[in-house]
């Protein structure tokens, strides 16, 4: 992909050769036709992050090229939803010659949501002080009624946040309408429209289960939330401090009573399950916990957490690297069978691509 730019003729040909690359790495595994869920070709991100280049009076964004390390400049970014896209020229237009907002400002962060708010990160090499506070607050006044943005303001170690630090994403699953949190600097699904047809595809599943859910990496609860109504319980682990109070949030947002999230690594809880031993608080005697649903990072599962996800009858992997995830089903294809198969286009135009798997017990 070139940096900045889209091309919409491409788009079916890219997605195809994705599709081979999977079809290819499962080849060795008995797997159904894999299920194609396609993004838009433009204005798919809800997040974008930029350098701030000065040139004179000129301001504009940047990025740099991966394997040239040259600097881009970025006038329109197409990549970006159209609040962002459009937002990001008049950003500058307004801060070009306000000395308090511009001055040392180094790069610019961007969240949006498909509900249509806007957070916008200002980052600056130097202190903020009470005169570059009023001249944020007069920015976001000058811009309503016609837009509604929350900006944060970042420097070595400060961070001014002038209303909210997060905006609230909803998402629509088998049409009931979910609500998130999602915290400035957090990570967060990038392709909201691909991350929809993700939470519909595993909910389609969850439909067919039953029992109670353990979820590892669970995040803010992309997954636990979408889940819920088709479990008893839902036991929902990740490590990071910040995923873990948007999570209780969000519960809490959407008025859901059978999910609850606890700080530990898939690894403790491997050792967990294999002494026999209480996961924290959560008593695991009789509930039924056929399922796991597993989200890892791009390394996949380490080997204790494979063991520990081979017990479930059901196994519900999404996986950002494909090839971590066929190396993790050589094990699970000895106790598992592939129920279902989905590609999930999150990052069009890169070498990325999301992969959702079913395993069923054999």
């Amino acid at each position: 992909m070139r940096i900045g730019q889209v091309f919409p003729t491409e788009y079916e040909s890219q997605l195809t050769t994705k599709v081979n690359l999977i079809t290819q790495l499962l080849a060795p595994y008995s797997t159904p036709e894999i299920e194609v869920f396609s993004s838009a070709p433009s204005h798919y991100r809800q997040r974008a992050e930029f350098r701030i280049w000065h040139d004179g009076d000129d301001i504009y964004h940047a990025m740099f090229d991966p394997e040239t390390k040259q600097k881009v400049r970025i006038d329109y970014f197409p990549v970006a939803c159209e609040l962002i896209a459009d937002f990001m020229p008049l950003l500058l237009s307004k801060i070009q010659y306000n000395h308090q907002l511009r001055y040392k400002l180094y790069q610019v962060d961007y969240l949006a949501t498909l509900s249509g708010e806007l957070l916008v990160s200002l980052i600056y090499k130097r202190q903020l002080d009470q005169m570059w506070q009023d001249a944020a607050q007069q920015l976001v006044s000058d811009l309503l009624p016609e837009l509604s943005v929350k900006i944060i303001g970042r420097a070595r170690k400060q961070k001014i946040v002038l209303t909210d630090d997060f905006v609230t994403e909803n998402v629509t699953v088998t049409k009931n309408t979910l609500a998130y949190q999602q915290i400035e600097g957090s990570f967060t699904q990038p392709n909201a429209g691909v991350n929809q047809k993700m939470l519909n595809w595993a909910a389609d599943i969850g439909s067919q289960l039953s029992g109670d859910l353990l979820e590892l990496y669970c995040g803010n609860g992309n997954f636990a939330l979408a889940l819920a109504p088709y479990f008893n319980q839902v036991v929902a682990t990740e490590i990071s401090r910040t995923s873990i109070k948007s999570a209780q949030y969000n519960i809490a947002l959407n008025n859901i009573n059978n999910v609850q999230v606890l700080q530990m690594s898939a690894e403790d809880v491997s050792k967990s399950l294999e002494n026999g031993t209480a996961l924290k608080q959560i008593e695991l005697a009789g509930m039924a916990l056929n399922t796991v649903l597993v989200d890892p990072p791009r390394a996949g599962l380490d080997p204790d957490t494979v063991n520990l996800v081979s017990r479930f009858n059901d196994i519900i992997y999404i996986s950002c690297n494909p090839e971590t995830l066929a190396m993790n089903l050589e094990s699970l294809d000895t106790t598992h069978r592939i129920v279902k198969t989905a590609l999930f286009d999150q990052f069009p135009y890169s070498h990325h691509v999301e992969t959702g798997v079913w395993l069923q017990k054999r």
